[in-house]
């Protein structure tokens, strides 16, 4: 861990073994999106966000921009999350 450069975040190891949750629900559009880039949590929906690739993936979905969804109930080893501290 932190064996590369941090990204323009200051956020290290950004690609894993695993998806992650976002705090998203899903929308099949970014109309409405909140223009602030804070998480889309209202209105509610019957999924969430998970970004980034996994083991199982192909090398074409393997990056932070690949956008997914799943059902809040799911459980997968494929589909993890990611925890950061705010300073």
């Amino acid at each position: 861990m932190g064996t590369k450069l941090p990204n323009a975040f200051g956020l290290y190891d950004m690609h894993g073994n695993v998806s992650e949750w976002c705090e998203d629900w899903y929308h099949s559009s970014y109309s409405a999106a909140p223009a602030d880039g804070s998480a889309w949590v209202s209105p509610t929906a019957s999924r969430r966000v998970f970004r980034g690739g996994n083991r199982a993936d192909y090398a074409r979905r393997c990056r932070s921009a690949n956008r997914d969804h799943i059902t809040p109930t799911s459980r997968s080893s494929y589909c993890g999350l990611r925890v950061a501290a705010v300073q």
